[in-house]
């Protein structure tokens, strides 16, 4: 069967959002720079938001099956855990289809910016990442027209 984009033309817009999360485990001492703002590409966190807020936007680009939709908010939330940096973001519409693939891509994006920003102190002395990982990526909770759909935890 060749690929196809889903016919969504007899679908009613609604208000629709999603929220997804993931973790970037780094270690101790990368996180402290991080919250001293001593990083030498700059503001990990500020430059991972626009990363994320780009990426939503840019979705059909990367995913070719998704629907170009108007994406008419994206929340980005980082938070310090013990062994890492886990984001929550949030995407907003008003459209036929929903609003996760946008998410997950915010996530995911904004997770691999951090990386990008950081690689260097994450490094071992033979250039690799044994604590550095991208995981736990998934989406929390869809709403539909006010309704919330749990997604699996």
């Amino acid at each position: 069967m060749p690929a196809k984009m889903v016919d969504i033309t007899g679908k009613s817009e609604t208000y629709r959002e999603a929220i997804a999360t993931g973790l970037i485990k780094l270690k101790r001492e990368t996180l402290e720079l991080i919250k001293k703002g001593a990083i030498e590409k700059g503001d990990v966190l500020t430059v991972s938001t626009v990363a994320t807020i780009n990426a939503v936007k840019l979705t059909p680009h990367v995913l070719p099956l998704t629907h170009n939709i108007p994406v008419t908010g994206v929340n980005v939330e980082f938070k310090f855990e013990e062994d890492g940096i886990r984001v929550y973001v949030s995407v907003k519409t008003t459209a036929k289809t929903g609003v996760e693939m946008e998410a997950l891509l915010g996530a995911l994006v904004a997770l691999l910016n951090v990386w990008d920003m950081v690689k260097k102190y994450e490094k071992d002395e033979t250039g690799q990442y044994p604590h550095t990982a991208i995981t736990d990526v998934r989406v929390l909770k869809k709403v539909k027209g006010g309704a919330i759909v749990e997604g699996d935890h």
